[in-house]
């Protein structure tokens, strides 16, 4: 009798634990660092900022969440992209490792226009890389962003996210 009821109580202690862990475990994983409008327009206009996806929204399918870490580095002279892709591609890449949007670009346009309230749109066209035609940022002065991305040879593809100071 008492080994059941030991029993019950380990199982349900077990159970407790394991969802307070999932729980934990799950707020925690996203520690971003607030910004202010004055520190995201300082990022905008120095062209010094990466863009972190939390979410995926292909141009046909559903969005969902990304559980592991992407990027978009954008630099004054360059723009390193890290992204992944889920949607219709048009023509195949050559080398079968180079899923996603995955790039570096030394050569690209750099357009940031103030749209209203703490609003860009910022716009980057690389000009040595011509499976993308353009990256459309739209970045708020709290720090949370959009990216929609143009390809000549894939559907479009979006991604929502924040951005971050580059830790160089």
């Amino acid at each position: 009798m008492k080994t059941k009821n030991i029993e019950k109580l380990l199982s349900v202690s077990f159970l407790a634990l394991l969802i307070s862990v999932l729980i934990n475990s799950c707020s925690s994983s996203k520690n971003v660092v607030k910004l202010n409008s004055d520190e995201v327009r300082n990022m905008v206009d120095s062209s010094r900022f990466v863009f972190i996806p939390e979410r995926v929204s292909p141009l046909r399918g559903s969005s969902r969440y990304l559980t592991s870490r992407y990027d978009a580095v954008v630099k004054k002279d360059s723009i390193t992209c890290y992204l992944p892709y889920f949607g219709r591609a048009y023509q195949a890449p050559m080398d079968p490792s180079k899923g996603g949007i995955q790039f570096t670009s030394t050569k690209f346009s750099y357009t940031a226009t103030p749209k209203n309230n703490n609003e860009w749109q910022v716009t980057i066209k690389p000009n040595d890389y011509t499976d993308v035609e353009q990256l459309y940022f739209n970045i708020f002065g709290n720090g949370t962003a959009s990216l929609n991305v143009v390809s000549g040879h894939r559907d479009a593809i979006s991604f929502s996210g924040h951005i971050e100071r580059i830790s160089q």
